[in-house]
């Protein structure tokens, strides 16, 4: 703990050299407890400063400037000493001094000149301090310095010995002992080399320039700040010593000083050079162990190199490698290739199946509009009316463009017919399926402009990434080299997934209800895939046949699904052209699905059924046969005559068209639909109100004539299938009426007809009710 010093100037001059070592030994001899937590250094005043004095002084300590105080919060030090708990002390920075004094210490014989010169510097700050307080008088300063010298000639010589250490050394205890006590001139050591200043020389030496340059209330508040440092030091080298003497790991920084009343073993040369040898020794080891380590991890490394190159050039497995791995690159970059075109490919499959259906929806309404116009105009014709029975006007003037339009079509196919030399040919049983030539115009536009994008999908792409032969081929590689792998990654399930797109990019232009559309294996992706399914068998070492199911699998995915479509929504029953057109198609994807596969795939009966289902809808919307007054119809020139007769045969038309579908659909499905629900329904009803002739009959014999002859091949049948009831019965309704005519040979064609049904029993009855002897001899000939 700092003393306050006293009030005297002599006395703080005096003190102040050794205020630093006194207050060290002073704070040695106290209790841990009492160093515990050591307060700031009190703050006072310089001594020999009045009350009144020390007033102000304390006032302008506290003045609104505050220097000594910021200043040492604002730089605390990383060691400074320790604070005891609950302590109010404020932080101060820890100055190390510790190495100016040591090295004075250790390196400077004449230490204790070096603090009496630090305490004269520190006495001479104080003197510039205390010049605001009473400096004694010359004539005082005479009289005590007589008193010294009247002390020092108590002794009647000067002793020759010179020396000035004791000298002053003694003279230092003389004046620690009297304050006042100076040593004269010619007792001091005169300098000749400018001795190392201490820090608080040079912090004297920083001060003073300032000092000189500043004001006198400048010099005031440096004079403060060095008295606060001075404070602060003396409250650093003591918490230093109870740092030092309480524990080794104290935060403080301070350097343990050299004891040389330490003692140390006596050097034994045999021993240090044995500890010498058992370090060399296990440096050595360790050395080697080094070695052989590296050693070994050059051999790894030139293993490995080799290895590595021996698998590169000649091993099987490297080859192995670089072939899986270049085959796992090129099905991802395929995939990814597909995924992207995917999208536009869809995008112009349904361009152009919208562009389709539009045609086919086209032609579905204007016939059924024709029809409508048609029959309300006969109808009129009938009543002698001028308008609808629902007195619509609108009708009635639209009617007639409507039928010169009509007609005007008819004519146009009569002369086409005309030129091509078929005059056999019944009105009603062409398509009516032309467009006009801006509706042409406009719908090959469209058509060429998606073929044209058609083209553009696969531009930017390499064939191996587009062409299915080329596709086809790295997978026949990989057959062929390991077909182990091959058949264990079940390539035959993923080629078909991977071939959709480009299939269906293959089949947009392809429209199997036109009589001059290619074929599926005339395609080029058809044959590719024939040629490596029959690869596949020629190749393969077993017989598990997995690759044969690839083309069905194909047909079943991409090709049925889009046939299909064409079913639903495109084909015309009442049109022959489509009707064979599809059925060719539908032949040769079945077979190839019955050759590839035993099982029925659920593509085939989804398409059958929609066969049926488009089928049904044509009987029940496109069918129409009024019926007339026999005196309107006897007459063939008139137009109800002429209208009854186009129907009729468009519903014949029909007939033939639902029975191509023999062989296809089951004989059941055929039955009901074209002799249950179109023949006993509609073309019955239309021949029971015809007069029996030779109109009639012909009508019979063409009906008779699409019937599937594989209905009838059994020789044991005696009779008919039962749909044909009533056609038989009329039939024989006819034959009797004509017999009692003169139309002989129609009755003969009438029995060729119950003999083609095989309805053999009700011919023979028949012609021995009739006495028609001379035509047993047709049953006989069957």
């Amino acid at each position: 703990m700092a003393h306050r010093p006293k009030r005297t100037f002599r006395q703080r001059r005096a003190h102040s050299s050794d205020s630093d070592d006194a207050e060290e030994r002073s704070a040695e001899p106290e209790a841990p407890g009492e160093q515990a937590a050591p307060g700031p250094p009190e703050e006072g005043p310089p001594s020999g400063v009045g009350r009144a004095e020390v007033t102000d002084w304390r006032a302008r300590a506290r003045g609104p400037r505050g220097r000594g105080r910021v200043w040492a919060s604002s730089r605390r030090a990383a060691g400074a000493a320790p604070r005891a708990e609950g302590s109010a002390v404020p932080e101060f920075r820890m100055v190390d001094l510790s190495t100016d004094e040591e090295s004075e210490t250790h390196h400077s014989p004449e230490s204790k000149d070096d603090h009496s010169s630090s305490s004269n510097s520190s006495s001479s700050l104080e003197e510039e301090f205390s010049s605001v307080v009473n400096i004694p008088d010359a004539a005082f300063i005479q009289a005590a310095r007589r008193k010294r010298e009247l002390a020092r000639t108590q002794d009647d010589y000067i002793s020759l010995d010179v020396k000035h250490t004791s000298i002053i050394t003694g003279t230092k205890k003389n004046s620690d002992e009297d304050p006042e006590s100076e040593p004269d001139d010619h007792e001091k050591r005169i300098p000749f080399t400018p001795k190392p200043q201490t820090l608080r020389q040079r912090m004297a030496d920083e001060t003073t320039p300032r000092n000189e340059e500043t004001s006198e209330e400048s010099q005031e508040d440096e004079t403060q700040d060095i008295w606060e440092r001075q404070q602060m030091r003396k409250a650093v080298k003591i918490t230093e010593g109870r740092d030092l003497d309480l524990s080794y790991n104290s935060e403080s920084q301070t350097v343990k000083k050299f004891d040389t009343s330490t003692s140390f073993p006596p050097v034994n040369l045999e021993i240090i050079k044995k500890q010498l040898n058992t370090r060399l020794t296990l440096l050595q080891d360790t050395h080697r162990s080094h070695l052989r380590e590296y050693e070994k991890y050059i051999q790894d490394v030139k293993s490995s190199k080799s290895t590595i190159q021996k698998l590169e050039n000649s091993s099987n497995q490297a080859l192995n490698f670089k072939f899986y791995k270049s085959m796992k690159i090129y099905v991802e970059n395929l995939i990814d290739c597909l995924n992207e075109k995917i999208i536009r490919i869809q995008e112009i499959e349904s361009s152009m199946h919208a562009l389709l259906l539009k045609q086919a929806m086209t032609f579905m309404k204007r016939r059924q509009d024709e029809l409508k116009h048609e029959s309300t105009y006969l109808q009129q014709l009938s009543r002698k009316a001028e308008t609808s029975t629902n007195g619509s006007l609108a009708v009635g003037e639209k009617t007639p463009w409507i039928l010169e339009e009509i007609e005007s079509r008819r004519s146009q196919r009569r002369q086409a017919r005309a030129l091509s030399g078929n005059c056999d040919h019944q009105e009603g049983t062409s398509s009516d399926d032309e467009l006009s030539s801006a509706d042409m115009i406009d719908f090959q536009k469209t058509q060429g402009e998606i073929l044209r994008d058609h083209k553009q999908i696969f531009e930017d792409v390499h064939d191996d990434f587009c062409n299915i032969q080329n596709i086809l081929l790295k997978f026949q590689q990989w057959r062929e080299k390991f077909p182990d792998s091959y058949y264990e990654a079940f390539i035959s399930l993923c080629i078909p997934k991977l071939l959709n797109p480009l299939i269906r990019l293959h089949l947009i232009d392809w429209n199997p209800l036109k009589f001059d559309a290619v074929g599926l294996k005339q395609m080029p992706w058809f044959t590719s895939i024939e040629e490596y399914m029959a690869s596949s068998m020629e190749d393969s070492k077993k017989e598990d046949g997995s690759d044969k199911k690839i083309l069905s699998a194909i047909i079943n995915k991409t090709v049925i699904p889009r046939l299909t479509d064409f079913v639903e929504f495109i084909w015309d029953p009442l049109s022959t052209s489509q009707t064979t057109s599809l059925i060719t198609h539908c032949t040769v994807i079945l077979e190839e699905l019955s050759t590839c596969g035993n099982e029925v795939s659920k593509g085939k009966q989804d398409l059958l059924k929609s066969i049926v289902l488009r089928v049904k809808k044509a009987i029940e919307d496109d069918v129409f046969i009024p019926l007339y007054p026999k005196s309107t119809i006897e007459n063939k020139t008139s137009p109800h005559s002429k209208f009854q007769e186009r129907q009729f045969w468009s519903s014949v038309k029909l007939f033939r068209n639902i029975l191509l579908w023999n062989g296809l659909l089951p004989d059941d499905t055929l039955q009901e639909l074209g002799l249950g629900k179109l023949l006993n329904r509609y073309l019955m009803t239309a021949l029971l109100t015809a007069s029996p002739g030779p109109d009639v009959v012909k009508k019979c014999s063409q009906i008779a004539a699409y019937l599937p002859a594989k209905w009838f091949q059994s020789s044991a049948m005696r009779t008919s299938i039962p749909q044909l009831e009533n056609f038989i019965q009329f039939l024989l309704q006819s034959a009797q009426k004509l017999s009692r005519s003169e139309f002989r040979d129609e009755v003969k064609e009438i029995i060729l007809i119950l003999v083609k049904i095989k309805a053999l029993n009700q011919a023979e009855s028949f012609i021995e009710e009739c006495h028609l002897d001379h035509l047993k001899s047709v049953i006989k000939e069957v």
